[in-house]
């Protein structure tokens, strides 16, 4: 019986998961089929319960992540304690299945693999499911203070609440960019900016560096990958030539390497340098 494992989301057409993964596949010969298949929020949990014997593994882009959480009956701590699941998996189909989130991994290796292995002030842009994963990963970065920075001030409050949790010192701002260098009453000059909005409701922040003035080598994650670069991303790798860069690409690249592991169960075999370099040449 050939594996099945896929994609869920709405809208989902654009997807690079099934490159990503079909490429690990082939490295781990493993004849499994994976492909991008819609689904809302209402139609989730019926597709969830209707899952045959022969399926492996979901990954879950919006807007599933959070619904994911109140389906399926085993959830890791983290993806509970941010209420977002992008994984669903199970290594065979007498095992029950588990909720779990690789955005966290995705996010730290992403800024790792950038150079970034250690954070002081970090301002985050969004206040959703991929900016309460950022601030795990800022978190296992050893942040000491994260600005959250969202339209709505409730949304704002709630990250802020998870940071703290996680041993983060973290306060709310509005959307409106500010100045990252720090302000005359002793702020710790940022030394990360993390945006989790769509490429055109970060564009603001864009010139922030021209107008502004935000340290030289401070460090982006721009979660947003499509098209690449975002015009803050572009503008920022202008303004900051020798500062760390990482993309929604790096991200989704390094989340959907340990969804395959997860997925296929291999971790004695599983060559993370093969695997990596062939999703690396799926991303183009």
């Amino acid at each position: 019986m050939r594996q099945r494992a896929a994609v869920l989301g709405s809208p989902i057409e654009h997807s690079l998961s099934p490159a990503l993964h079909r490429a690990a596949y082939r490295v781990l010969g493993l004849d499994w089929d994976y492909r991008a298949i819609e689904c809302t929020a209402e139609q989730f949990e019926d597709f969830f319960a209707g899952l045959g014997a022969e399926w492996r593994g979901l990954s879950l882009t919006m807007p599933l992540k959070e619904v994911a959480v109140d389906v399926v009956a085993e959830v890791c701590d983290v993806a509970r304690l941010l209420h977002s699941a992008n994984t669903i998996y199970r290594t065979s189909a007498s095992e029950p299945w588990q909720a779990t989130n690789t955005d966290v991994y995705g996010m730290e290796q992403a800024l790792i693999d950038a150079g970034v292995r250690s954070v002081g002030r970090c301002h985050v842009l969004g206040a959703g499911a991929t900016a309460r994963s950022a601030i795990a990963a800022l978190a296992r970065l050893q942040a000491r203070e994260v600005v959250i920075h969202a339209r709505r001030r409730q949304a704002a409050e709630e990250v802020v609440a998870l940071a703290e949790r996680l041993g983060v010192r973290a306060r709310a701002a509005d959307l409106t960019p500010v100045d990252l260098a720090g302000d005359r009453a002793g702020d710790l000059t940022a030394d990360l900016l993390v945006s989790t909005l769509p490429a055109d409701a970060a564009a603001p922040w864009a010139e922030i560096g021209a107008e502004i003035g935000a340290p030289s080598t401070m460090a982006l994650l721009d979660a947003s990958y499509h098209p690449w670069p975002t015009p803050l991303a572009a503008a920022w790798s202008r303004q900051r030539p020798d500062a760390p860069v990482a993309s929604g690409k790096d991200m989704l690249l390094w989340q959907a390497l340990e969804q395959v592991r997860l997925m296929t169960g291999q971790d004695g075999d599983f060559d993370d340098a093969a695997v990596l370099q062939a999703m690396r040449g799926a991303l183009g």
